[in-house]
């Protein structure tokens, strides 16, 4: 199965369309210009921001929300409440403290001194020069605006704005448990998105994020001790040096030098995300097509190595994910050493780890995102495993292809293996969400984890079981081509599919990502019937799927049996090419069983399995062979 899709993946497809070709789509635009001044010592921060933004939705706007995520790092916020009525917090966000066979987990954040919090304040907040009426709530900032934004039309937002990096505790903040200085994530006043849904403005609770395309101009004066890595192109590497510098140039700072200003521009991205410290090594080098490879890290003995080792499998992943995906559009990629595990901004991700493995598999899978969430920008908020899912598949192919396997890995079939598990045990725990639900409102951190995760994983390994590895791969690639720079919808995917295969799957998104259904297949007899066998099998799930069957007879010889989806009005192609494969006739969903003849005695059977592949998420697989003897 795995030699098959990685040939369908680099074989290539025909030419794709350049834009969202949904009729009527639109989506709106910002232009960032920003400059800002960081005080090292005491962690705060000021800025001038000025945001031209283009209405090109058909509505008029009276009102617009800006994110400011720093408040959520204060006690007695939304996300602080969060912390502490969950079940299962995240454990880099709480202390825990056992006294006996007592365990208390307190939240970090409630906690939080007034030097130790993050703000976001706001002032002078002008709309084409007119004071624009505004409100806190939360990590929200409400604008009444004094002048409608027509359709078509576009406005300048200006404000200043004054901030304290609070100490690390999600993603963004100072001091890292790493010792990086400042994680700079979600750290300036942003404005929300609006699409064809309406608004998008979320109180930050510690989920993903849903922004809006555009292009940033950032100047960030620092301590001249400091390096940055980040989103962006710096404009005036010849004069900052840090490793940025030209070949051959030799930069000097004069004596006097207390600060530096970096310049960075960003086109066409939704987000701006940096890093600084001062004792960051910088290395850099060259991945294909231009695209150049920025590392940011401690000087740290133990782990410089496995820095050092990442830096070329990096440009491995890029050339495995360009093949695999489509082209990454920008010409910069850095990995820089920070946050609070990994997490992925335009341009960059923040990551940490001292293994050279370790660091191997979060920056596949960060780096991966840069594909399925900074190019292909899905509401992550609102469908959290068209991001985290896709990746996750994309990573667990990049591990397969360019890491050494282990003996466990060698005997599996199924690179996806991991996330089926998962997935299994989300079932057996009878708390399963629906993937529609908003990733803020999971009952459990552990709920959202395999849904958006293992489970949007699946979608994309079991498409390939639907359609065949060819048909994905062409998929995966036509999506890209078709949908970035934008915002594609759950529909989109499965639109994609459906053009490329011919085959139906409504019924796939549905019951797949809307409901908690599964599938569950079964043999229910295998019985003789003269000098034939008749083969009755069992639906007992409520998810239905076309079926894969390869019987194993003691003369050696083995076939296949292929029995098509009734609603899926669809026949893939052979995936075992090397064995003869019966076609049968389709089984509807309203059947719970389908029998079949054999043309062999059952004697002659020694392995009948469904599924060989493993790649349908069948829930109990106990049931899914039958071996003489073993049953």
């Amino acid at each position: 199965m795995k030699k098959l899709f990685f040939a369908a993946l680099l074989a290539g497809t025909s030419a794709f369309a350049q834009k969202n070709p949904n009729p009527g789509y639109w989506q709106q635009h910002v232009d960032y210009k920003m400059d800002v001044n960081m005080d090292v010592k005491t962690y705060r921060y000021t800025g001038k921001q000025e945001l031209v933004y283009t209405n090109n939705s058909p509505d008029t706007l009276r009102r617009v929300f800006y994110h400011l995520y720093n408040n959520a790092f204060q006690p007695g916020s939304e996300m602080d409440a969060r912390l502490q009525a969950i079940a299962d917090p995240d454990k880099r966000m709480v202390k825990t403290f056992k006294t006996g066979n007592t365990t208390t987990k307190e939240s970090r954040i409630s906690t939080l001194k007034p030097n130790e919090i993050g703000y976001l304040n706001i002032k002078n907040l002008k709309q084409d020069g007119a004071d624009a009426k505004n409100r806190v709530s939360g990590t929200i900032l409400e604008v009444d605006l004094p002048k409608a934004i027509l359709p078509g039309q576009s406005t300048t937002f200006t404000l200043d704005f004054e901030g304290q990096v609070p100490l690390q505790i999600r993603r963004s903040g100072r001091n890292s448990s790493e010792g990086i200085a400042l994680s700079m994530t979600q750290w300036y006043p942003k404005m929300a998105e609006y699409d064809f849904e309406g608004w998008h403005a979320n109180q930050y609770i510690a989920r993903e994020f849903h922004g809006v395309w555009g292009n940033f101009d950032v100047k960030i004066t620092i301590d001249k001790d400091y390096t940055i890595g980040g989103t962006g192109y710096l404009q005036n590497k010849n004069e900052i040096g840090k490793g940025y510098e030209d070949t051959g140039v030799q930069v000097k700072y004069p004596k006097k030098t207390k600060t530096l200003t970096w310049h960075f521009t960003a086109p066409m991205v939704h987000d701006f995300a940096w890093a600084a410290d001062n004792k960051y090594i910088h290395d850099k080098i060259m991945g294909e097509n231009g695209v150049e490879l920025h590392f940011f890290y401690k000087d740290i003995p133990e782990s410089n190595d496995a820095w050092k080792k990442l830096q070329p499998k990096t440009a491995e992943l890029l050339s495995f994910y360009n093949k695999t995906i489509g082209l990454y559009p920008y010409k910069q990629y850095s990995v820089i050493q920070g946050g609070d595990g990994g997490m992925e901004y335009a341009m960059c991700t923040l990551v940490t780890g001292r293994s050279y493995e370790g660091l191997v598999s979060v920056t596949a899978h960060e780096f991966a995102h840069s594909w399925f969430q900074h190019i292909l920008a899905s509401n992550e908020s609102k469908h959290p495993w068209m991001d985290e899912g896709f990746t996750s598949f994309a990573e667990d192919l990049a591990i397969e292809a360019l890491m050494p396997k282990t003996d466990k890995q060698e005997e599996q079939a199924n690179p996806f293996v991991n996330a089926y598990a998962n997935y299994r045990y989300l079932v057996g725990t009878g708390k399963e969400h629906p993937m529609t639900t908003h990733a803020d409102r999971y009952d459990q951190n552990v709920l959202y984890s395999i849904a958006a995760y293992s489970k949007g994983e699946i979608f994309l390994a079991q498409l390939g079981y639907l359609i065949g590895q060819d048909k994905l791969a062409e998929t995966i690639k036509r999506y890209y081509a078709d949908y970035k720079f934008t915002h594609p919808t759950p529909n989109d995917i499965k639109r994609t599919a459906e053009k490329v295969s011919g085959a139906h799957l409504d019924w796939y998104l549905t019951d797949w990502a809307q409901t908690t259904n599964t599938i569950d297949y079964a043999i229910k007899e295998i019985a003789e019937d003269g000098d034939k066998t008749k083969v009755t099998l069992e639906r007992k799930g409520r998810m239905p799927m076309p079926i894969d069957i390869i019987v194993a007879y003691a003369d050696g010889s083995q076939e296949s049996f292929y029995i098509p989806l009734e609603m899926m009005r669809f026949i893939k192609d052979n995936p075992y090419p090397k064995l003869n494969r019966t076609v049968l006739n389709a089984w509807d969903w309203g059947h719970t069983t389908y029998q079949f003849t054999i043309n062999k005695r059952k004697g002659d059977i020694r392995v009948f399995v469904i599924d060989p592949s493993e790649l349908m998420a069948d829930v109990n697989v106990k049931d899914n062979a039958y071996i003489p003897g073993a049953n």
